[in-house]
């Protein structure tokens, strides 16, 4: 399949990220969000990464103009009637991506392919609800999308091989590395990644260590670029907790039980760097440590 046209449901985080690095790799998008503000703040965003990087020497400014200008938007599904592959990107809820994914086969072409950027849902479990399981896989994105090179590539147990060389082709172009992951709980990354985050709540929660000791030590002694619980702020303890609950309800162990802690915070509404608190508070200059 010769893709031309790109379509993103979901103008937040990953939606936007994801619509920038399909732009600057020189396919049309069409970005789709139901809340005209977040699509609007979306764009903006993303104007403003291009010109950035333009002004750092990444790629010219007419390039980051013309990349800009490949991406058209709206509130309404009509915009990905002729796109030959759609990317959902909506919250991590299963009822919102079965309406949306519903609502999309009802738009696009019979052949056109649609994949998730789920993080954890069941691949399979999401292509039963589309007209198409053969022509649907899942796409999971690293967040921040323009400057993470990974993405996983996962098949439901109905994809047609020919479409998952296609997509990883197209993720190449991208300029990403694919892998590709088995349709178990939250795949590679995330089944190795949230036990670890979680294990630093657990930390935290039992008194062996404070917040920057706990992220100073992984920073210094793991030479890891962020440390766990700063990382669990930048993803959102809400996502945090969503993907826990994934692991612990899917493979049924203990190992994978949410920390009491992070179930407190996100009952709190501190759900990280978006909401201006979880294990740092982000009100002044520089984040500090709650706890």
């Amino acid at each position: 399949m010769d893709i031309r046209k790109v379509g993103v449901v979901g103008a937040g985080q990953m939606g936007v990220g994801i619509a920038e690095v399909c732009a600057v790799a020189g396919f049309d998008v069409y970005l789709m969000d139901i809340d005209a503000d977040i699509l609007a703040h979306g764009l903006d965003y993303i104007g403003a990464e291009l010109r950035d990087a333009a002004a750092k020497g990444r790629f010219s400014e007419a390039e980051a103009e013309a990349a800009l200008g490949r991406i058209t938007s709206g509130d309404d599904y009509e915009g990905f009637r002729d796109c030959q592959i759609v990317i959902e990107a909506a919250v991590e809820d299963a009822d919102v991506k079965r309406e949306v994914l519903g609502k999309l086969c009802e738009i696009v072409a019979e052949d056109t392919i649609i994949t998730s950027n789920t993080s954890s849902y069941p691949v399979t479990r999401l292509a039963a609800q589309t007209d198409r399981p053969d022509r649907f896989l899942g796409t999971h994105f690293m967040n921040p999308v323009p400057k993470m090179e990974l993405v996983e590539l996962i098949r439901g147990i109905a994809t047609d091989e020919a479409i998952f060389r296609t997509v990883h082709e197209f993720a190449v172009k991208l300029g990403k590395t694919p892998v590709s992951a088995e349709d178990f709980p939250a795949f590679v990354v995330n089944r190795i990644l949230m036990p670890m985050i979680n294990e630093a709540i657990y930390t935290l929660y039992e008194g062996v260590g404070s917040v920057d000791s706990i992220d100073t030590a992984m920073k210094l002694g793991t030479h890891h670029p962020m440390g766990p619980l700063e990382l669990a702020d930048f993803i959102g303890l809400d996502t945090c907790l969503g993907v826990m609950h994934t692991l612990h309800e899917g493979l049924a162990d203990t190992k994978y039980r949410p920390c009491p802690l992070l179930v407190k915070y996100v009952e709190a509404g501190w759900l990280g760097r978006k909401t201006g608190r979880g294990f740092y508070d982000y009100s002044g200059d520089e984040p500090v440590p709650t706890r």
